[in-house]
């Protein structure tokens, strides 16, 4: 099974590596399509109760499989007395998938670009710096992982590359401030010129039963997202303070917080194309 193979074959460098300064980078296939279970683990999940958190026999054995790679990667550190100098990140790079998950309350699934496609959890293990059980609010975004690695391998960033993303060092020290820029939330934003076909059985959560994404380019700010759909003009704006679920659109009564940030995304485009 891929991710048990993948998971060894982690544990195998980890354990050669030892002695030396390393960094592993384990993109897990699961949980993916095509959703193939874990045979092993298939009676186990037929067998217990639906719920709100297990609805798809597959699915569930799939996530179990995951998970189990990662116990034996901590098992591992922990085994090779090395748990304390090493910092684990665990990230998803989009929502799930439509047809077997539900993001609920989040709007959408993976391949939209509503909370529910975009939003994901994002763990890290760091003894003696990341305070366990503690959580933070602050949005953070894929691209800075990069100088965030940079910074706890003590390596310098290019000086002739520009960084999209933001070292998280000081965040996870505690400093909830540090990307916040000029006493203004930091802007995040996404990218996405193509269209992404629609599940066969999933149209609730997207704009058309033909696709679950068109052309559009996305801006958080704080608590606002601005949504630009670049074939119908369409702008949706959002409050995510107050409506999780995006289920107002409230572009029309926020015009000055709408021309804000549909001037900084096009601003973005420009600077970036």
């Amino acid at each position: 099974y891929l991710t048990d193979r993948l998971s060894a074959d982690a544990c195998k460098f980890i354990t050669s590596n030892k002695e030396n300064p390393w960094m592993l980078y384990l993109t897990h296939f699961a949980v993916h399509t095509p959703i193939q279970p874990k045979k092993e683990l298939v009676a186990k999940y037929k067998a217990k109760k639906r719920g709100a958190l297990h609805d798809n026999v597959k699915m569930a054995t799939m996530i179990q499989a995951v998970d189990d790679g990662v116990g034996k990667i901590m098992a591992t550190l922990q085994q090779l007395g090395i748990e304390d100098n090493t910092v684990i990140m665990f990230y998803s790079d989009n929502g799930g998938y439509g047809p077997a998950t539900d993001m609920d309350p989040l709007k959408g699934y993976k391949g939209t670009y509503y909370e529910g496609g975009i939003r994901v959890p994002f763990f890290v293990n760091w003894p003696g710096v990341v305070q366990p059980n503690k959580q933070n609010e602050e949005p953070i975004i894929g691209v800075d992982i990069y100088p965030t690695l940079c910074e706890i391998g003590g390596a310098a960033l290019p000086e002739n590359q520009i960084s999209d993303g933001e070292s998280l060092v000081l965040l996870f020290k505690g400093d909830v401030t540090n990307l916040d820029q000029h006493d203004q939330p930091r802007k995040l934003f996404w990218h996405f010129p193509a269209y992404l076909q629609s599940y066969k059985s999933v149209y609730d959560e997207q704009r058309d039963p033909l696709f679950r994404s068109r052309p559009c380019s996305v801006i958080r700010k704080g608590n606002w997202k601005l949504i630009q759909f670049f074939e119908s003009g369409d702008l949706e704006l959002y409050d995510l303070s107050n409506d999780l679920s995006e289920t107002t659109n409230v572009a029309q009564s926020n015009p000055a917080t709408l021309a804000e940030l549909f001037s900084e995304i096009k601003i973005w485009q420009s600077q970036t194309q």
